[in-house]
């Protein structure tokens, strides 16, 4: 079968903008000889509509455009992820579903079983699960269609443990499929790509000992960003075909249908043949893919939204930096301001290294004193201030002042201000409430500290899109990190080295771990204590944040929803 695999960008909502979208891609694909045409997950809607679907109009709208959509499918049908209605009035009051459309109508629906309610899935408060996955039989073959989580199955794959019965993969094993189709909206965190080929498509078709074709959903929807990476597998699990990383593609790949004669291994046996998947971490070679992935993120989260141009604040330092490269790389240097704000206190190699970077990146670049209204703010609360001594408040006065400025520019200029702090700033409270945490992303808070320098460094390296330019002032990267709020303040000062603090936030809030499990590890008790209670402290200030863009297992955002007022000490 001559299968046409549309990987694509939609936008929340859309519902003409994804319909247009779908049917440019669906003539494409057929005039390429397609005999098959699939398309992402939810793709009429864009994934996740979330409580869009308890609008009153929303799902009769999808519906609607689904039903246009099929009008215009021909002689070759089309897989297409929707919404569709729960007639039945028990249970949820929607179906996660894949419509097979062919010669001008809904010819067929299959419906998702599995439905993800971890990290920042919600799929059970709106979708009720199908009993089993649907067999499409079409030109003397057996399709089996899926939906993102239903293969998400692997005895090693930890979410497995959450459902029970029967699995999907294993209901179709039965019924001798000669292709199985997986429509899928599957965000992108690091070390993801690699565990999702291998342990669930991969073995996918060697579990049916028939080709599968996994089609996903590209683009950034909010905090979430989609890699897309849609590939086929032969029956025996080797991939034979796979898409850009990414970015939009449209593929006709010719899959052989004939089934595999071996007897397809069972779960247990190929759980005990294959090597236990590596914790997710931050490798060298993950950082091209961390770089495309935040620059696509921020990209589509001001084009989906309306924004054309950006605003940096540079400080002079690596987080304003690195902001500034993946800003310049979405917007084009032309549509970005770099803004220096510099107090009485800021060095003047730190001015210095704002400017070279502007200069090196080709942006706008401005300078906006702030000592003057610094001074005011401190002259107007000296006679309530009388007799306190100056501490953390007048720290906070500066970078308040600059929150103000960049606001007041964002407001005039119609700019998205991005803000520049990252998870290890984010996680232990080192950023100011309506100060440097002002802006509508937040784009690098869920990149730790220690990859923030890896990335700078490789922005600077010839693998990267610069070839090898320094673009990143090497002071920049060399010094010693600070947010310049006090004469000769850095970060260590009240912080443990990177390295170590980052390994004690990965533990405790991406893993998990608690003081004595960390402790246990061999970091010392007193450290491991002030990390924890630190970030303990800042949910308030987290929960107040601008959204942020995903690429670890667990961010700060509507993935972790720990209570801001609590009192559990582990």
């Amino acid at each position: 079968m001559r299968l046409g695999l549309a990987q694509l960008n939609p936008i929340v909502g859309d519902l003409a903008g994804n319909r247009r979208k779908i049917l440019e891609a669906y003539a494409a694909l057929v005039a390429q000889g397609a005999e098959l045409v699939v398309f992402p997950e939810l793709i009429v809607c864009g994934y996740p509509p979330r409580d869009l679907l308890f609008k009153r109009r929303f799902v009769p709208d999808v519906a609607e455009s689904l039903a246009q959509i099929a009008t215009a499918i021909g002689a070759v049908p089309a897989l297409i992820g929707t919404v569709e209605l729960n007639p039945t009035g028990r249970g949820r009051p929607f179906y996660n579903s894949a419509a097979f459309c062919y010669r001008g109508t809904v010819a067929a629906v299959a419906r998702k079983c599995l439905l993800p309610t971890y990290d920042v899935f919600d799929e059970d408060r709106y979708f009720e699960p199908a009993t089993s996955p649907s067999v499409v039989d079409h030109a003397g073959h057996r399709i089996g269609v899926t939906l993102c989580e239903d293969i998400w199955t692997h005895p090693m794959i930890s979410t497995r443990r959450l459902y029970s019965g029967r699995m999907p993969i294993d209901q179709l094993a039965d019924q001798k499929c000669d292709l199985m189709v997986n429509l899928s909206a599957s965000p992108w965190h690091s070390a993801k790509a690699g565990v999702r080929q291998n342990l669930v498509v991969s073995e996918a078709a060697r579990s049916l000992g028939c080709p599968v074709a996994y089609v996903n959903a590209v683009g950034g929807n909010d905090e979430l960003i989609f890699d897309g990476r849609s590939h086929v597998c032969d029956s025996q699990g080797n991939v034979t075909a796979g898409l850009a990383a990414f970015a939009e593609e449209l593929r006709v790949v010719d899959v052989p249908l004939a089934r595999s004669d071996a007897h397809p291994p069972t779960a247990a046996s190929s759980s005990a043949a294959r090597p236990a998947p590596i914790a997710p971490s931050f490798a060298p070679a993950e950082l091209p893919d961390i770089y495309h992935a935040l620059v696509l993120g921020l990209r589509d989260y001001a084009t989906k939204s309306g924004f054309k141009r950006a605003l940096v604040a540079l400080s002079g330092g690596i987080d304003s930096a690195v902001v500034a490269v993946i800003a310049a790389e979405a917007f084009g240097p032309e549509n970005v301001i770099g803004v220096s704000l510099p107090s009485s206190i800021s060095s003047q190699h730190s001015r210095d290294d704002a400017r070279l970077l502007a200069e090196n990146l080709g942006l706008r670049f401005e300078t906006i004193a702030i000592a003057d209204a610094v001074a005011a703010a401190e002259t107007a609360l000296g006679p309530i201030f009388a007799g306190r001594a100056p501490d953390v408040t007048e720290e906070n006065i500066q970078a308040r002042v600059r929150g103000v400025l960049m606001m007041a520019l964002s407001n005039k200029f119609g700019s998205l201000l991005l803000t520049t702090g990252n998870k290890s700033e984010m996680a232990v409270g080192y950023c100011t409430l309506y100060g440097d945490m002002c802006g509508g992303l937040a784009v690098i808070s869920d990149v730790f500290k220690t990859q923030i320098f890896a990335l700078a460094r490789w922005i600077n390296s010839p693998a990267a899109p610069g070839a090898g330019r320094e673009i990143i002032p090497l002071n920049t990267i060399q010094k010693p990190p600070s947010a310049e709020l006090r004469p000769g303040q850095v970060d260590q000062d009240s912080l443990p080295p990177y390295d170590i603090l980052d390994a004690i936030l990965k533990g405790y809030v991406e893993e998990g771990l608690s003081r004595r499990d960390l402790i246990a590890q061999g970091f010392a008790e007193a450290v491991v204590n002030d990390v924890v209670r630190k970030v303990d402290l800042n949910e308030y200030k987290r929960k107040q944040a601008a959204p942020g863009l995903k690429i670890t297992p667990l961010a700060f955002g509507v993935g972790r929803r720990i209570p801001i007022v609590q009192k559990y000490v582990s």
